[in-house]
């Protein structure tokens, strides 16, 4: 059957591309030199290359990135200009009419150039720059993204990483300001930072805790690419990044992490849920037959965690819909992706709804809506001053 109307269709992924003016209008005068800026590199016989300089280097948007409006036979990883790109990728006016174009109600949207857990200001070598341009992040999503309207953008942020007492104070300052989440690397340990079978991140598990902020692990945050043969197709990385989503789960289910912060969220972003069911059986069989001589924790079955802390999100996953009790129905929320590669726009409601044709009402408006507004703290209402 189809989606009803009165179903309002929550995207927990997507993306924006931030405008050439998003750290000059809030860094000072004196940060705007080595802070993120456009510039134009010139190539003979073709338009010149449009990339984010910061700190003297370079960081052109690929392709894949902004494709909303093309057909696959246009797509590429080659470097993409603004004008090449449809206005709802960087405008958020604009983005708003494209949601109504697709029948998308709201939507969380995770940043570009600074990756999606803001990874690329831990490259940073002046960390005070590296701090003021997080922050100046985030107040663009939360003072100009997502106030244009509030009952349709959920704001996440991204965090200092190099210092989880900076992260955690940045988490509290967000939160006052509206915040509804966090974007965190979905492998901590591959950036160089300490894992989470660490107490260095206790501050900022803490401080998500406290602020009810789930930490959204978006795959390929923690920039650890699938290993592939080096003759293979781009295809086959972009086949295997669900793969990320398992590892990091697996790494949570088997941490501490849940048993010393018992309220925390965490939603997977872009992994898929197909996986979930086979995963979770093997999580508990391991767990049967190897808890008693490891580190881990003697009481908690790993799926019994995975329902309490977890949820997945998909796009077209049959495989996961048609499993979704092994999952768990309360678990599985919906995402749109514009405007990348995986998107459907303007007809995600359309494929929305062909995806989820045998799943009976209350089920299906869980997932498409239900569900993000409970883990995001989102309710359906506008926000008064």
């Amino acid at each position: 059957m189809p989606l009803q109307p009165w179903m309002k269709l929550v995207s927990v992924d997507d993306h924006l591309i931030e405008h050439p003016r998003v750290w000059h209008d809030r860094l000072s005068a004196a940060d705007r030199e080595a802070g993120p800026r456009i510039v134009e590199t010139p190539r003979d016989g073709l338009p010149s290359i449009q990339s984010w300089r910061y700190e003297g280097r370079d960081y052109p948007y690929i392709g894949l990135n902004a494709v909303a409006g093309k057909r696959p036979e246009e797509y590429g990883i080659e470097p993409v200009r603004y004008d090449d790109m449809i206005p709802g990728c960087f405008d958020p006016k604009a983005r708003l009419a494209d949601m109504d174009l697709d029948g998308v109600h709201a939507m969380l949207c995770f940043p570009s150039f600074p990756r999606f857990a803001g990874a690329i200001f831990l490259e940073g070598e002046d960390k005070g720059l590296s701090l003021r341009c997080v922050q100046a992040y985030n107040d663009f999503v939360l003072d100009e993204w997502c106030a244009t309207d509030p009952a349709r953008f959920i704001p996440v942020v991204i965090l200092p990483l190099w210092d989880a007492k900076l992260a955690a104070q940045e988490i509290y300052r967000t939160a006052a300001k509206g915040a509804k989440a966090i974007t965190f690397p979905d492998m901590v340990h591959a950036l160089g930072l300490p894992s989470l079978h660490t107490d260095y991140w206790e501050p900022v598990l803490s401080a998500a805790e406290e602020t009810g902020m789930p930490l959204c692990m978006h795959f390929g945050s923690g920039g650890f690419p699938p290993q592939i043969a080096p003759e293979a197709p781009f295809a086959v990385t972009i086949t295997l990044f669900g793969t990320n989503s398992m590892h990091s789960t697996a790494d949570l289910l088997f941490s501490p992490v849940f048993h010393r912060h018992p309220k925390l969220k965490v939603a997977l972003s872009e992994g898929g849920i197909g996986w979930i069911p086979y995963f979770l059986e093997r999580c508990d069989y391991v767990w049967k037959k190897h808890r008693y001589y490891q580190n881990v924790n003697q009481e908690a079955v790993p799926s019994d965690l995975f329902r309490k802390h977890i949820y997945g999100c998909f796009i077209e996953d049959a495989s996961g819909v048609n499993n979704r009790y092994d999952i768990g129905i309360d678990n599985i929320t919906w995402e749109c992706d514009y405007p990348h590669s995986d998107s459907f726009w303007p007809e995600s409601r359309k494929r929305a709804a062909e995806v989820l044709a045998e799943v009976p009402d209350e089920e299906a408006h869980k997932i498409v809506e239900l569900n993000a507004r409970r883990v995001y703290n989102f309710p359906d209402v506008v926000p008064t001053a």
